[in-house]
């Protein structure tokens, strides 16, 4: 079967490998459908945490498919079910595990396409446990951005940020697979959109997208913005994935009490941050990574009740590398994804 594996640095290969074998006690066997693309492909594919892992590596974080077989003890799965993987094998007994939360396991044993092999293969064997149904009339394509993309927004907004209707909420990146997500779903909630992106194009299509106002925060100060739309209170939410660059305005942008969620740092890892207005203006940060099964099924709620991704571009397989190129020269609007 087809398989596309990292072999280096940058050098992705699409090779023939043995198909899996039957599943054993607990398993199922998929077959995957689609693949959506995020940072960290583009992170493993330039080389971060090879002395964690094995080469050559099956790339590949965010996928769905289909089951064709069910292992030994496997109850509620059967052929033909639709079904998106969790990105990352837990160890399912942890306390955080057993507590449904279980991007919080305390032994969890790599990330699949990043640690271990990932989903960019035709086939198979998974954990039944560590599945999530995928709902009738989404199609492949949107249901690829479920396991990662939709859940990472549902954890962020929701679990960590707590945003309500009617609130106004500053979003970062707006051109990105998340950040298109996250307007879409504040849209829905009724909530007031500021939204950033670096080129005009980004900006204008922000604004189609529902983004009540946009800045090009390589002309204006979206800090500034902020302040003015909220006459001068600040923001209730600031949904950051940026990191540096865009950090201390960030903070400015909040009113008291304000919340920060972060789950990314695209722009560099390191931010100085100001302490004092930190506590004087009694701001929230909270750290937001990954997302649990629940995240993904509470996504796919959305997602059938209308809420779907943007998707800028669909490749074939062959052309994975192509997409990590335009991820990483930033080129995108939306998400790009893989089909098999």
């Amino acid at each position: 079967m087809r398989a596309l594996r990292l072999h280096a640095e940058r050098d992705l290969r699409l090779d023939d490998i043995p198909p899996p074998p039957p599943p054993g006690p607990g398993e199922v066997q998929v077959r995957m459908r689609a693949l959506a693309l995020n940072h960290i492909d583009v992170w493993g594919w330039r080389g971060m945490a090879f002395a964690r892992r094995a080469l050559p590596i099956c790339v590949g974080v965010e996928a769905v498919g289909e089951v064709v077989a069910a292992g030994p003890g496997v109850e509620g799965w059967r052929p033909g079910d639709r079904v998106a993987p969790y990105g990352a094998i837990t160890c399912g007994a942890c306390r955080a595990c057993r507590e449904g939360r279980d991007n919080l396991c305390e032994d969890v044993r790599g990330i699949m396409g990043f640690h271990v092999d990932g989903f960019a293969r035709e086939r198979a064997n998974l954990e039944a446990r560590l599945l999530v149904r995928v709902p009738d009339g989404i199609g492949w394509e949107d249901a690829a951005c479920g396991p990662v993309t939709f859940a990472t927004v549902e954890h962020m907004l929701f679990d960590n940020a707590r945003l309500e209707p009617g609130e106004t909420i500053l979003v970062h990146a707006a051109g990105s697979g998340i950040g298109t997500v996250a307007i879409r779903m504040a849209k829905a909630l009724g909530c007031t959109v500021i939204a950033t992106a670096g080129d005009d194009e980004k900006c204008a299509k922000a604004r189609a997208l529902g983004a009540d106002h946009v800045v090009n925060y390589t002309t204006g100060r979206f800090e500034s913005v902020a302040r003015r739309v909220t006459n001068k209170r600040g923001v209730d939410v600031v949904f950051e994935h940026v990191g540096a660059a865009t950090w201390a305005g960030s903070l400015l942008s909040l009113r008291m009490g304000g919340r920060l969620v972060t789950c990314g740092s695209t722009s560099g890892v390191a931010a100085e941050t100001n302490l004092m207005m930190l506590f004087q203006r009694q701001l929230r940060i909270f750290g937001s990574f990954g997302a649990s099964m629940r995240n993904i099924a509470g996504g796919y709620a959305r997602m059938a009740a209308g809420l779907r991704p943007v998707i800028d571009t669909v490749l074939p397989l062959e052309r994975f590398a192509e997409g990590i190129a335009r991820l990483e020269s930033r080129r995108v609007f939306g998400k790009i994804v893989v089909t098999l």
